[in-house]
């Protein structure tokens, strides 16, 4: 608990400090939780971690071409949920997005070929964000038209983008030989440019990290950025008291989630990847949530967040390859902590979730 002194101090001041304290309580409850996974399961505890803290944090080319790699996919679908249920949103769908933001880049790609990679490369993050917001906007038109819950429309949605994304794989979009069930290899011209040489660390982390601060500076310093937070917190008030356009907030609200998260496939595919197929993500939507809920739904606490589960990924890899340590072991932690995060969430009364959602956004706008 915090102390009547530090109370005291400013709000800028304070909230940081608890968003540290929580990340480090969590992270301590996961290590115990590990430790112990790895007692059942029979393998030695002491060179599965050091596999562990190598592959996330053992070399300069472990934490620039695996850890932050893999924080930029995590990070982008973060802020697409953490904004969704900023405005009362309980949208599940990153994951779909993300295929359809990195899905709709593939294709534009072709035509785009032999265009000034100046001009390309911001014209293909474009067209996935786009992508991403318009399959988001299924969900909000369901919503809006047909009382559609954005939970069971957006999962639904995630299973379709799959299959729409293994259909492109395997007709339209197959490379040319048809051998394999993926695109073909991205033009090296329109790759993402990579910041340091000899590493994987591409130009979409600094873009991460723009993202982040102009969603934060949205939020906190915008009339529509207060419109989104006000509807999350109540609807109802925000319409009745404040005269807010609770519907056409809401669904600008789920078009800018779904455009974050559709970015962040595009940018998994110009900067990784360089080609799509089946499984292109291996679930970066769904780990988002943890993502979004460890850092509180606040957009720079959301980088963070993204980097802690981009090393566990990372170290999950490492350990499987160096100390035969499935990496399933580490994704059951991931999806303790989720339960963790949420009951501790609920235990200390303000809830993350339930201070988004607390009440449904009205049907109908003033």
């Amino acid at each position: 608990m915090m102390s009547r002194r530090a109370a005291q101090w400013p709000r800028q001041i304070r909230e940081p400090l608890r968003q540290a304290g929580i990340l480090l309580g969590v992270a301590a409850i996961a290590l115990l939780m590990l430790v112990g996974l790895l007692l059942l399961t029979g393998h030695a505890v002491g060179p599965a971690l050091s596999a562990l803290v190598r592959g996330a944090v053992g070399s300069s080319y472990a934490f620039t071409s695996a850890t932050l790699v893999r924080m930029v996919p995590l990070g982008f679908a973060g802020l697409a949920v953490s904004l969704a249920f900023r405005a009362g949103l309980l949208n599940v769908g990153a994951e779909g997005q993300l295929l359809m933001g990195a899905a709709a880049a593939t294709a534009l790609s072709l035509p785009l070929a032999h265009v000034s990679p100046w001009l390309a490369i911001p014209l293909l993050l474009l067209c996935g964000g786009v992508a991403g917001a318009g399959w988001a906007g299924v969900a909000a038109v369901l919503r809006a038209r047909f009382g559609v819950l954005e939970v069971i429309s957006t999962i639904m949605l995630n299973f379709l983008a799959l299959y729409v994304t293994g259909y492109l794989v395997r007709g339209p979009l197959q490379e040319p030989t048809r051998i394999n069930p993926q695109s073909d290899t991205l033009p090296s011209a329109l790759q993402l440019p990579v910041l340091l040489d000899g590493t994987r660390l591409h130009a979409g982390v600094p873009l991460l990290v723009l993202a982040a601060v102009l969603m934060w500076w949205w939020l906190s310093h915008t009339a529509s950025g207060f419109r989104v937070r006000a509807v999350g917190a109540s609807p109802s008030a925000a319409q009745s008291a404040g005269g807010i356009n609770v519907s056409r907030t809401v669904l600008l609200a789920f078009l800018g989630s779904g455009l974050l998260a559709g970015l962040g496939g595009a940018v998994e595919y110009l900067g990784i990847t360089f080609a799509l197929y089946e499984n292109f993500s291996p679930g970066y939507g769904y780990t988002a949530i943890a993502v979004a809920l460890l850092a509180r739904l606040h957009p720079l606490g959301v980088l963070v967040s993204a980097l802690v589960f981009g090393a566990l990924d990372a170290g999950a890899n490492a350990m499987q390859r160096d100390a035969g340590v499935p990496n399933v072991v580490v994704s059951v932690v991931v999806a303790m902590l989720i339960l963790l995060i949420v009951a501790a969430d609920r235990f200390v009364g303000q809830s993350t979730i339930a201070r988004g959602t607390s009440g449904r956004p009205a049907e109908s706008g003033t």
